[in-house]
């Protein structure tokens, strides 16, 4: 007895397979690209009837919308839902959060899911998809948004992220412009263009200043602030103590401060403290943090107006944007004390 397929559950992985194809070839058959053989073609569209596979038609108005995380376990996340939610909701649209935590497993049923429930688009926030994973999204029809990528976007999927670039340099020129020469850095993910970015400005600032840059004074973070106490702690060991830090977020400038407190050092009078992102809680930390402010919720917004665009049939202005950053100083910086650290 044949086994029955109901629409919705075949995916074109198991169409390509079936066909001894690859899953672009099957992308390019349903969206009637003419660039595949007759033959291939017909039988990748006779198992596509065989399976009942219909690609999506968008309806005349977008109903639903997913808004897709590596992790959801930072405030850098809640102010990116605050500000897709507040468009989508004004819009009569609703949201479906996931976390796919870098894992591929979890990416396909978060795939399946979204089959499932038939939305009309996806934002997707510093995470990447499998090319596979690309390909089935391109050939159910469900445009695209990438929020702070990954890694290199691909040209057709547009991009929204924060002129990280500027915000490394104008955190190290204000530490600079304070009389500081040694600034530890406590950088970000490298697998993220936005980390690479924030530490090409610090390092652009420095050899503007005529300073090199000592190896021994960046470490290695994730953004969270474990990461941030353990690199500060790394950096206070040092010979030579940095008398300021960059941490390339909020998160991680907490856990410095945590580390300088445990060494019984006071911020800003033994060292000096910048952060990136501006989230809410820093301006109540002990001191009140001085940050980049990346605005957040607008990229959030900016995002879901474009998928939502992109879901009309509209095309973007610009497939790659970046919203302004900006030095937000507060309590956290001050000239390097004559004290020594050890």
């Amino acid at each position: 007895m044949a086994q029955e397929h109901t629409e919705g559950r075949v995916t074109i992985t198991e169409i390509a397979r079936q066909a001894g194809v690859s899953v672009p070839t099957v992308s390019r058959v349903v969206n009637g690209r003419s660039d595949v053989s007759p033959r291939t073609r017909a039988r990748v569209e006779d198992l596509l009837r065989a399976h009942g596979y219909r690609k999506r038609v968008s309806s005349t108005a977008a109903t639903l919308v997913d808004l897709v995380f590596n992790d959801l376990d930072s405030p850098w996340a809640v102010e990116i839902i605050r500000g897709v939610e507040e468009v989508a909701h004004a819009a009569g649209v609703g949201t479906v959060v996931s976390a796919i935590h870098g894992r591929s497993g979890d990416a396909r049923e978060w795939m399946r899911n979204l089959r499932a429930r038939a939305s009309d688009g996806v934002v997707l926030v510093t995470s990447a998809l499998e090319p596979v994973l690309h390909e089935e999204l391109r050939a159910l029809g469900v445009p695209l948004v990438v929020v702070d990528p990954a890694g290199s976007p691909l040209l057709d999927v547009p991009t929204i992220g924060a002129a990280n670039w500027s915000g490394g340099l104008a955190a190290t020129e204000h530490l600079l412009a304070l009389g500081h020469r040694r600034i530890g850095l406590i950088a970000g993910p490298p697998r993220l263009l936005c980390s690479r970015a924030r530490f090409d400005g610090y390092r652009a600032t420095l050899e503007g200043a005529g300073l090199a840059v000592d190896e021994s004074l960046v470490v290695q973070g994730d953004f969270r602030p474990e990461s941030g106490c353990t690199g500060c702690t790394a950096l206070l060991d040092l010979p030579e103590p940095p008398t300021a830090v960059f941490a390339a977020s909020d998160q991680m400038a907490l856990g410095a401060i945590e580390a300088l407190r445990r060494r019984g050092l006071r911020v800003p009078e033994d060292i000096s403290v910048v952060g990136f992102d501006d989230l809410p809680e820093v301006r109540w930390s002990a001191p009140p943090l001085t940050t980049v402010r990346q605005p957040l919720a607008d990229m959030g917004k900016l995002a879901v107006r474009t998928v939502l665009r992109l879901a009309g049939g509209e095309q973007p202005d610009s497939p790659r944007v970046e919203l302004g950053t900006e030095l937000v100083v507060r309590s956290s910086t001050a000239p390097p004390s004559a004290r020594r650290i050890s």
